[in-house]
């Protein structure tokens, strides 16, 4: 079985108004961008009370060699968002406010095509190959992994930011 360690686990939380559809886009285009395969692995919606209830699941993977593979699981959870009519230049429009909560682990995923596992000596010799050769790109891949995340979340608390900052003074809510 291939072994994955968790090297990072951060979330972004805001409770604004923002474009439910720009925000979903942004943050599957960035990953598909950065090499990322995302696969959604949840999506679910329940209206509960005066707003909606939106959770998803995705699972970002991208390969760094025939040995090591990167994973963000992307957990998004949404409460009480609501469709707001706002004002911008003069023009009427939607947009959705709610409490977002985008949490992002980082996985470094090891020997994941299995190359390690045939025999028991196979895997002795994965502990000594991980443990001592080849330990400095470990901690490496680590370090980069942990970037990656952290400029993810980044990227998603600037675009939430702009998208709030564009509009204020612009927007009338009714």
């Amino acid at each position: 079985m291939a072994e994955r360690d968790k090297i990072i686990e951060n979330k972004v939380r805001r409770v604004d108004i923002f474009d439910f559809n720009e925000l979903y886009r942004f943050c599957y285009t960035y990953l598909a961008d950065e090499g990322y395969f995302v696969m959604e692995k949840k999506y679910t919606e329940k209206v509960k009370g005066e707003g909606k209830e939106v959770e998803i699941e995705w699972e970002a993977k991208k390969k760094i060699s025939d040995y090591f593979r990167y994973i963000f699981k992307v957990n998004w959870r949404i409460v009480g968002m609501v469709k707001v009519e706002a004002e911008k230049d003069g023009k009427k429009i939607k947009m959705d406010k709610g409490d977002v909560e985008i949490k992002v682990a980082g996985i470094i995923e090891k020997d994941y095509e299995h190359k390690w596992e045939k025999t028991v000596f196979l895997k002795f010799l994965r502990g000594i190959y991980d443990k001592y050769i080849i330990k400095s790109r470990i901690d490496r891949y680590e370090d980069k992994i942990f970037q990656e995340v952290e400029e993810y979340l980044a990227q998603i608390k600037a675009f939430l930011t702009m998208a709030s900052r564009r509009d204020i003074g612009k927007y009338t809510y009714s």
